[in-house]
Parts: C-alpha cells; sequence; structure tokens
C-alpha cells in the first residue's frame, strides 16, 4: 500500500495541533489594538476555504466596526444574558453572573458570518437528505477563521447569547439568510491555559475514552491499541 507523501512535517503538525489545542473563546482578555487589514484578510481567506456541502459556500462575512452598530448587538445580548440568568439558581446563578460572556464592545471588531441557505439553487448536490448541512458548511468556516486566528495571535469570542431575528434585523439581512455565528475579534492580552469556562468552574472537559463507541453507540471498542493511545493522549 502506499502512502502519500503530502504529510506535513513534524514542526507543521505541530503548529496545527497547538493552535487546535490552544485555541481559546475569547471574552475579556481583547486589547484594543486594531487588526490590520492584511491579517482580516488572511482570516477572512482561510474561513472562504473550508469545506462546504456541494461547494456552495454558503457564508458572507459583515466586518462590523461601527461603535453604534456594535451598541445595538450588545443592548440585544444583555436581555437575552438577562433570560438565560432565570435558567440558574443557587450558587450556579451566582457563577452565572460573574462570568464575562462577550466583547462585543472590547473587541476592536466584530464579524457576523451569515449561511445564504438559498445559494446554490433549491437541489444542492448533498443537501437533499439533511437541509442543514449549508448551516454545518458555516461552521466549518468559523472553525478555519478560529485557527487561522489563533496562529495568529488574535483572539475570537463567539457570542451566542442573542436573539438571532433582533440580530437580523439589526444587520439588515435579507429573508433567506440566516446569522450564525456572530464574534468578537482582536490581539489579547493572553491566552488562558485552559477555556474560561472550566477554569472558573462552569463545566470541565469529558475525558475523550469515555466518548468513543466502537460499531455502535454504547458499544466497547474492540481494538486495544486504540484503546491505549486514547488514554494517553493529552
Amino acid at each position: 500500500m502506499t502512502v502519500s507523501s503530502d504529510a506535513f512535517s513534524d514542526a507543521e503538525r505541530a503548529g496545527l495541533y497547538r493552535a487546535i489545542r490552544e485555541r481559546r473563546d475569547v471574552r475579556s482578555q481583547f486589547l484594543p489594538a486594531p487588526v490590520p487589514p492584511d491579517v482580516l484578510a488572511r482570516l477572512l481567506q482561510a474561513a472562504h476555504h473550508a469545506p462546504s456541502v456541494g461547494f456552495m459556500q454558503p457564508w458572507d462575512f459583515i466586518v462590523i466596526d461601527s461603535v453604534d452598530v456594535r451598541r445595538q448587538v450588545h443592548a440585544i445580548f444583555q436581555r437575552e444574558n438577562q433570560k438565560a440568568l432565570d435558567n440558574y439558581e443557587g450558587d450556579q446563578a451566582s457563577l452565572y453572573k460573574r462570568l464575562k460572556l462577550e466583547g462585543i464592545l472590547e473587541s476592536p471588531l466584530n464579524l457576523c458570518i451569515t449561511c445564504d441557505r438559498s445559494r446554490g439553487g433549491p437541489h444542492v448536490l448533498g443537501r437533499n437528505s439533511i437541509m442543514e448541512m449549508d448551516l454545518f458548511s458555516v461552521c466549518l468556516a468559523v472553525q478555519n477563521l478560529w485557527l487561522a486566528a489563533r496562529a495568529e495571535g488574535i483572539g475570537v469570542g463567539w457570542v451566542s447569547i442573542l436573539d438571532q431575528q433582533e440580530l437580523a434585523a439589526t444587520l439588515q439581512l435579507p429573508e433567506h439568510v440566516y446569522p450564525v455565528a456572530y464574534l468578537c475579534i482582536g490581539y489579547v492580552s493572553e491566552f488562558l491555559s485552559k477555556p474560561e469556562l472550566e477554569a472558573k468552574g462552569w463545566r470541565s472537559r469529558l475525558p475523550l475514552p469515555q466518548l468513543v463507541h466502537g460499531n455502535g453507540w454504547g458499544l466497547a471498542l474492540d481494538n486495544e491499541a486504540l484503546l491505549e493511545a486514547l488514554g494517553s493522549a493529552v
């Protein structure tokens, strides 16, 4: 069997895995320094090179540097965040109140990545069975941008505590365009050694061996070598 010779070098692989391990959802560490246009262009190119169902490339990128627009979005967040707080009681509610869950105004740049659900026409190759594949494709673009940003030393925070209809109205989106990801982007004072929610005691990372099944849900792996490798993986 011939193995492809196109594998990355050891240094290139190490850089890729480092970006994956050290990527963070940034909220509190943004600096006011602007993101240079050439760097932002590289991040958008990385996003644009994501895979997409039927190669439909359903994404668009709304670059938001207007303070007025960001204040409107921040007001949406505040309303939705209060609703979210009502889901918790006692110590959990107290912890929730202390969590910093967005950097809309602190970051120098916001970016909304949308999904044009009509792009490619009514019959997109590969989307006949799973209509949400266009949304999943946009999530891949988000992850591409996020990893590229980490490699550039730039932090990204995804603000999910937003009313999507209000956000769409604020950004004047057409009816067939859905706002998938609202991102805060900028240089940071530091990248935390752990995800912020883990560091502050909200949730812990689950052990990977508990999440890997063999040939069906809940069935044990019979590959001893893989089990051992999973147990030793960092």
